[in-house]
C-alpha cells in the first residue's frame, strides 16, 4: 500500500490496522506530518503545526493500542482544527494580524473532547479574517490558500483551510464552524463530506454574543461514517457553552444504515430566489437521476422563501461590528478592508434592526419546520458555482456577490438552526468537485447522515476520487 493510500485510510480502516499491528498511530503522524512538509507549500492550508505534540499524543496512542487498551475510535487518528478555536498553548489567531500570539490557556470543548478521545492534533488551519468571507485568504498568512483539486482555484471559506487539508489526505478529519456557509461551501468546494449539526449540538467556548447563535461547529471528513463517528465525540457536554443543547444518547448515532427509500425529498435548485450556474446545475440533476433510479422519491419545489439578505445582513455586520468594538482604533487599518467595511456597516445596526431580525428569524424557523412535516429531507445544490478563481475579491468582485453567488443555500440554515450536510455528487468537465446539500429539520442529525451514506452509496464516489489523485500526485512529483 502506497502512502498515498495510507493517508487516506478511514477511522474504522486506521483502527483495524493498529488493532493487528501492522499500523501505527506513530507511523500514521509521521506520514502525515511529512504530507504537511511537502504539499502545504503549495496549499497553504496551515496557520500552525504542531509536530512535536502530534508525535508524543501518537507515542502514547500507540501504547494504548499495543496493550490492546484504544480510548476509541478517534484514538491515533489525526485531525486538524481551524484556527478560531482556543488549544491550550497555542495561539488563536482567527487569521488577523490584530489578534494576540499569546497562547490560549485552556482547550475549546471540541479539543478536550478530540484529545480525551486519543486523537493526533496535527495543527490548525486557516481561514479568512475572523472567518467572514467564503474564500480562504488573510494579511495574517499573506498567501491565499489553494483548492487540491485545481491550484488556480480557492477551496472556499472560511473552513477554507480544513478543507484543503483533509481533501489532501492531511488528517483523516477536520474541525471546521459555519456561520454562513462554512463547513458545507468548502466541503462541497473541495470535494469532501461536511456536516453543519443542528446549532448548539457542539458545545464551544468562548463563544461571541449574538452572532454565535448562528455559527456550529462540526466535521469534515472524506467518508459520511468517518465524519458521524467525529461528530459523536464532538458533541459530548461541556458546562461552558451556555446555548449547548442537552447531551445526547451516548448512543444517538449508533447503527446509521442507508436511508432514501420511502422518505419525501424536496430538490429546491431555486431556494431563495438562488439560480444556479449551468455547470453545477447539470451535475447535480444527473445525481438526482441516479438516486430516482435507485428508489428516491425527489420531488422538485419552488424557492419557498424570499431572499433572505435582510434577515441576516444585521446579525453578520452587527457580530463584525462586535468584533471591531475590540480591536484598537489604531490598528484598524491592520485589517482585510472588505471585512472592515462591513464591520463599520453594523456599528450603525440600533437595537430595532436586530429585533426584526430575530423576529424573521423565528418566523423562518416555523415556515420550515412546517415544510419538513410534508418533506423530512430537502436537497439543493451546496454552491451556486464551480470553486471560485483563488484571487477572487470576495466584498469588490460585481461577479461574486456574497449573497448571490456565495451563501444563498448555506445560509438559511443557519439562520434556522437546522442540521445540514454537504457531500460530493459529481464532478463537472473541468474536473472541478461539485457538492449536493442535505437538510433536515432541528436536531435530525441522524436522518442527514443516514441520507448522505444511502447517497453516497449510490453515487458510489470513494474517498480519493481519480480526478483528485492525479492531481495529488502531480503536486507530490513537482
Amino acid at each position: 500500500m502506497s502512502d498515498l493510500d495510507i493517508a487516506f485510510l478511514s477511522v474504522a480502516e486506521l483502527g483495524a490496522r493498529y488493532a493487528a499491528g501492522t499500523l501505527s498511530p506513530v507511523e500514521v503522524a509521521e506520514l502525515h506530518l511529512r504530507r504537511i512538509e511537502r504539499l502545504d507549500p503549495h496549499l497553504r492550508a496551515f496557520q500552525l503545526v504542531d509536530a512535536e505534540g502530534a508525535r508524543a499524543a501518537a507515542l502514547t496512542s500507540h501504547a494504548r493500542w499495543r496493550t490492546g487498551n484504544p480510548l476509541g475510535p478517534l484514538d491515533g487518528v489525526p485531525v486538524t482544527i481551524k484556527d478560531n478555536v482556543d488549544w491550550a498553548g497555542l495561539p488563536t489567531r482567527h487569521g488577523s494580524l490584530t489578534t494576540p500570539t499569546t497562547p490560549a490557556a485552556a482547550d475549546s470543548p471540541v479539543v478536550a473532547r478530540l484529545r480525551e478521545a486519543g486523537a493526533v492534533l496535527l495543527g490548525k488551519t486557516t481561514l479568512p479574517e475572523f472567518g467572514w468571507k467564503g474564500v480562504t485568504d488573510s494579511k495574517l498568512m499573506g498567501v491565499p490558500t489553494r483548492n487540491p483539486w485545481d491550484l488556480a482555484r480557492s477551496p472556499g471559506g472560511s473552513s477554507g483551510g480544513g478543507a484543503a487539508a483533509v481533501a489532501s489526505g492531511i488528517g483523516t478529519v477536520a474541525f471546521g464552524n459555519d456561520g454562513g456557509g462554512s463547513i458545507r461551501g468548502p466541503a462541497a468546494l473541495s470535494g469532501v463530506f461536511g456536516i453543519k449539526p443542528t446549532f448548539g449540538r457542539v458545545p464551544h467556548h468562548p463563544q461571541e454574543g449574538f452572532f454565535s447563535t448562528i455559527v456550529a461547529g462540526g466535521p469534515m471528513a472524506r467518508s459520511v461514517t468517518d465524519a458521524a463517528t467525529t461528530l459523536a465525540i464532538m458533541a459530548q457536554p461541556d458546562d461552558r457553552d451556555w446555548y449547548a443543547l442537552p447531551p445526547p444518547p451516548h448512543d444517538w448515532l449508533a447503527g446509521l444504515h442507508p436511508r432514501l427509500a420511502g422518505l419525501r425529498i424536496a430538490y429546491a435548485p431555486n431556494l431563495g430566489g438562488a439560480e444556479p450556474d449551468p455547470a453545477v446545475r447539470s451535475v447535480v440533476e444527473a445525481a438526482l437521476d441516479r438516486l430516482r433510479v435507485a428508489g428516491a422519491e425527489i420531488e422538485p419545489v419552488g424557492p419557498i422563501f424570499d431572499p433572505l439578505k435582510p434577515l441576516f445582513e444585521a446579525y453578520w455586520t452587527g457580530g463584525m461590528a462586535r468584533r471591531l468594538r475590540q480591536i484598537p482604533r489604531e490598528r484598524w487599518d491592520e485589517l482585510d478592508p472588505g471585512y472592515r467595511a462591513l464591520a463599520e456597516q453594523g456599528l450603525a445596526l440600533d437595537v430595532t434592526q436586530i429585533i426584526a431580525a430575530d423576529a424573521g428569524r423565528a418566523a423562518l424557523g416555523r415556515q420550515m419546520a412546517a415544510f419538513h412535516r410534508a418533506h423530512p429531507i430537502l436537497l439543493t445544490p451546496t454552491m451556486i458555482r464551480l470553486p471560485p478563481p483563488v484571487e477572487t475579491n470576495y466584498h469588490h468582485d460585481p461577479d461574486y456577490d456574497r449573497w448571490k453567488v456565495g451563501i444563498p443555500y448555506t445560509l438559511p440554515f443557519n439562520l434556522t438552526g437546522q442540521p445540514g450536510a454537504s457531500i460530493l455528487c459529481g464532478v463537472s468537465p473541468e474536473g472541478l468537485p461539485v457538492g449536493l446539500q442535505v437538510v433536515a429539520a432541528r436536531y435530525e442529525e441522524r436522518l442527514v447522515l443516514e441520507a448522505c451514506l444511502a447517497i453516497e452509496q449510490v453515487l458510489g464516489f470513494g474517498p480519493l476520487h481519480p480526478v483528485l489523485r492525479a492531481q495529488l500526485e502531480r503536486m507530490e512529483r513537482g
